[in-house]
C-alpha cells in the first residue's frame, strides 16, 4: 500500500487490521511527512512500514517516491494498493511500475464531482482508468462519476478509514465553571434544564456552514452553547458574526487539537453539526467526523450536501442544504426532547460499530486483494 494519508498515526490501525488477516503480507510504503504533519508512528504492529523520501511534498497532484521502483523490486508484490487519486502522478507513477513488476493495483478516489482536468493530469487519470485492476471509493457519488468518465471495470465502495472503538467512546463529562450561568439567565423557559452543548469540529470556511449554524442557534429557545473546534480564513469573521448576532457568550471557539485528544472533546458536547454547502467544485465527499462524533454518542445533525446522508443513515438528523430554518428546527427538537437525544446516541453509535470500525474497513479491503489476485 502507498498512502501519504497514514502519516497520521490514528488512521494506521487499519493497517494492524489487514495484517492480522492469516492471508496478507503487508508492506506500506509512507513519507516522513505530508505538508506540515510529520510521520506518527502509533499503530505500527504485524506489518512492514516504510518511510520513503517524497518529492513535491504537499502537492496533490505532483507528488511521488522516488524510490519506489526499488520497494517494489524487494518486496514483490501481488497486489499494490494505491491510496491517492485516479490523476495524481503518484498514481500514474506507482501504476506503471506496478505493471513493470506484474502486480495487480487497486486506486482509491473520493471524487464526487465529475471534473476534467488540463493536461497531463487527464491524460494520466484516462491511463489509470484504462489500466488498473480496480478502483475503491469512498461514496457512491463516486461510483457514478468514474462510470461518467468511463471506468468499465471493478469498483468497490469502502470508506478510506474507519475509527477505533478502543479509541473512539464517549469518556465522562467534566463540567466547567465558565458560561453555564449566562446560559440559564437567558433561558426563562426552563432555567433548571442543562444547556445543549452544540459542536462544529472542522475547517473555519465559507462552504462548510459555520455561518448558517450561528444564525440557526442563534433563535433557539431554551439552554444551550456552542462550542466550534477548527481553523481557516474564516474565523475572525466568524468570531464577529457572534458579536453581531449577539451569541458570544454562549459560543466559544477552540484551537485544532491532536487527533488523540479528539475522543475526550467530542464527550463534551450533546450535538455535533455538519452543515456543508455544496460548490461547483467541492461537496462533502464523507464528514469522517460525523462517525467519531456517533462512536462517542454524540447525536449526529447534517445537511443534504454530498455524502452527509449516507454516512448517517437514520442515526440522525437531516436537513435541507443551506436551510437555516430547518436546521433550528432539527436542533430544537434535540433540545426539547431528551428521549429522541438517547435513542440517537444510541442508533449512532451501533452504526459505527456495524459499519465505519477499522476492522470492518479492513475486512472488506482485504476481499478485494482476494479478488484480485
Amino acid at each position: 500500500m502507498i498512502s501519504k494519508a497514514l502519516v497520521a498515526g490514528a488512521y494506521q490501525k487499519k493497517l494492524e487490521e489487514i495484517a492480522a488477516h492469516d492471508d496478507v503480507n503487508l508492506a506500506v510504503v509512507v513519507p516522513p511527512a505530508w505538508g506540515a504533519q510529520r510521520l506518527e508512528r502509533v499503530h505500527t504492529d504485524g506489518y512492514r512500514l516504510i518511510v520513503s523520501d517524497i518529492r513535491f511534498n504537499g502537492n496533490f497532484h505532483f507528488h511521488f517516491y522516488p524510490k519506489l521502483k526499488h520497494i517494489m523490486a524487494e518486496t514483490a508484490p501481488d497486489v499494490v494498493h494505491i491510496d491517492e487519486e485516479p490523476y495524481n502522478f503518484a498514481t500514474f507513477h506507482a501504476l506503471k511500475l506496478a505493471q513493470k513488476f506484474g502486480a495487480k493495483t487497486v486506486v482509491f478516489s473520493w471524487q464526487n464531482i465529475n471534473r476534467r482536468y488540463p493536461p497531463p493530469f487527464r491524460q494520466m487519470e484516462q491511463y489509470v482508468l484504462a489500466h488498473t485492476d480496480g478502483l475503491i471509493v469512498g461514496n457512491a457519488e463516486a461510483q457514478s462519476v468514474w462510470r461518467e468518465k468511463g471506468y468499465r471495470g471493478d469498483m468497490w465502495q469502502i470508506p478510506q478509514f474507519g475509527v477505533d472503538p478502543a479509541i473512539f467512546y464517549r469518556r465522562e463529562r467534566v463540567l466547567r465553571a465558565s458560561k453555564p450561568s449566562v446560559v440559564l439567565q437567558r433561558s426563562a423557559r426552563r432555567p433548571s434544564q442543562p444547556a445543549l452543548v452544540i459542536g462544529y469540529v472542522g475547517r473555519l470556511v465559507e462552504e462548510k456552514g459555520v455561518e448558517l449554524l450561528m444564525k440557526a442557534v442563534a433563535g433557539l429557545n431554551g439552554p444551550w452553547e456552542m462550542k466550534v473546534l477548527g481553523s481557516g480564513p474564516d474565523r475572525l469573521r466568524f468570531e464577529r458574526m457572534a458579536q453581531v448576532l449577539g451569541i458570544e457568550a454562549r459560543v466559544t471557539f477552540d484551537r485544532q487539537l491532536p487527533s488523540t485528544h479528539m475522543p475526550n472533546y467530542l464527550s463534551g458536547l450533546d450535538v455535533l453539526v455538519l452543515p456543508s454547502l455544496s460548490r461547483p467544485n467541492w461537496k462533502e465527499q464523507f464528514g469522517r467526523v460525523l462517525i467519531e462524533a456517533m462512536a462517542c454518542e454524540v447525536v449526529a445533525v447534517g445537511a443534504r450536501s454530498g455524502a452527509i446522508p449516507e454516512v448517517m443513515g437514520d442515526a440522525g438528523l437531516l436537513f435541507d442544504e443551506g436551510d437555516e430554518a430547518g436546521l433550528r428546527s432539527q436542533l430544537q427538537r434535540l433540545l426539547d426532547d431528551v428521549s429522541l437525544r438517547a435513542e440517537l446516541r444510541e442508533r449512532g453509535k451501533t452504526r459505527v460499530l456495524e459499519n465505519y470500525t477499522h476492522a470492518a474497513i479492513a475486512a472488506h479491503t482485504v476481499e478485494v486483494y482476494r479478488h484480485l489476485r
